[in-house]
């Protein structure tokens, strides 16, 4: 690693991440990592929802043989902290996921590898000391899709996340601003030999998206192929309405990811926190809820764990670490937040992750 990538003497959050992270990327890398959908209106909602929380804290409890550690999906997380899937790591670090995998596993958070990742899948996992999640985008090729499932499983993916919510991509105006282009963000690798499916038509007048690119996309029914064709957990990432949530249930999900993407592909919604009580009373208990997006404090962590979450997931912080510090960054990023979150969980009189509940949010009664 280049000995640029050195962790700042000032870098005490992950917001101070940011902030040196701006300086060291391109613009266009900067926007493509930093943006959202259109206005950015759900990228900052997913942020100020967190802030308009407040936390009631806890005297004397009897904190003794505390700790953050559980089992999801029949594997122990010693913290309820994972990785994000991010693309194109490599705008960040010449190293990209290897980089971020060799940090992860320095930090015992499990990494969710994304389809468009810049680096295979098989050397990720072997940064990674075999603690990964693969994202699995489904494609139009669909026996492409089911044989880069099964590449995830000899790789040794312990779960594999079906993100649903990207069927087509938001108009990201930051980026187009910026310049980024497919030759910026380069060859996806997990992706080479795939069919392509039907072109958006181009013709003045002609619809981008109906009319034979979307009728390709995935549906309900390629979920339910999926789930007969691996033993492995099969999450469901982009959930935001309690009915999708019950579905994804009924078609066999193990588990089930919160998220808006971001605020990268539909503005306008809610933030994920805003909406993760009532995905948490539809669901019921039934599969672990995950949930992303905004999360930049410990007490954010601490907040998502009492309305419902098992664990969160991260994805710019870990990355703006990344463009600053490489692997060392983001292993100091999650040992900050980690940090944070057993603080706040001491000063709630929470001694394990079992005691986090509705009672530690101030209702103001």
């Amino acid at each position: 690693m280049s000995d640029a990538f050195q962790i700042p003497a000032d870098a005490v959050s992950l917001a101070d991440y940011e902030r040196h992270a701006e300086t060291r990327m391109t613009a266009a890398a900067w926007a493509y990592v930093a943006g959202g959908a259109a206005d950015e209106l759900t990228l900052r909602h997913n942020r100020a929802a967190y802030d308009a929380i407040r936390l009631q804290g806890r005297v004397l409890a009897d904190l003794r043989g505390g700790g953050t550690g559980q089992t999801l999906f029949g594997a122990h997380f010693e913290h309820p902290i994972l990785l994000a899937p991010v693309a194109h790591q490599r705008l960040a670090c010449p190293q990209a996921e290897i980089a971020t995998a060799v940090g992860a596993a320095g930090a015992r958070a499990c990494l969710v590898v994304s389809t468009e990742a810049d680096c295979p899948v098989e050397e990720i996992a072997a940064a990674a000391r075999g603690r990964f999640w693969f994202q699995l985008y489904m494609q139009h090729d669909r026996d492409f899709t089911r044989a880069l499932l099964a590449r995830a499983e000899r790789a040794g993916a312990q779960a594999i996340v079906v993100t649903a919510d990207a069927p087509v991509s938001g108009f990201r105006n930051r980026e187009q601003r910026a310049g980024v282009t497919p030759a910026l963000l380069g060859e996806a690798v997990h992706l080479r030999g795939a069919r392509p499916g039907p072109m958006p038509r181009a013709g003045l007048g002609e619809s981008l998206v109906f009319g034979g690119f979307i009728d390709s996309g995935a549906r309900w029914e390629d979920f339910a192929r999926l789930r007969a064709t691996t033993k492995l957990p099969l999450l469901v990432k982009g959930i935001t309405a309690p009915e999708d949530a019950e579905r994804a249930i009924r078609e066999g999900a193990d588990g089930l990811i919160v998220s808006n993407h971001g605020g990268r592909v539909l503005d306008s919604q809610p933030a994920t926190i805003e909406i993760l009580p009532a995905i948490a009373a539809a669901v019921r208990g039934q599969v672990p809820l995950i949930v992303d997006g905004g999360i930049r404090r410990g007490t954010d962590v601490l907040k998502a764990l009492a309305l419902g979450a098992a664990a969160v997931m991260i994805g710019r912080p870990y990355v703006f670490a990344l463009a600053v510090a490489g692997p060392a960054g983001v292993a100091h990023a999650v040992q900050i937040l980690r940090g944070e979150f057993e603080v706040a969980m001491a000063l709630t009189g929470c001694r394990a992750l079992g005691d986090i509940g509705p009672r530690i949010i101030w209702t103001g009664r």
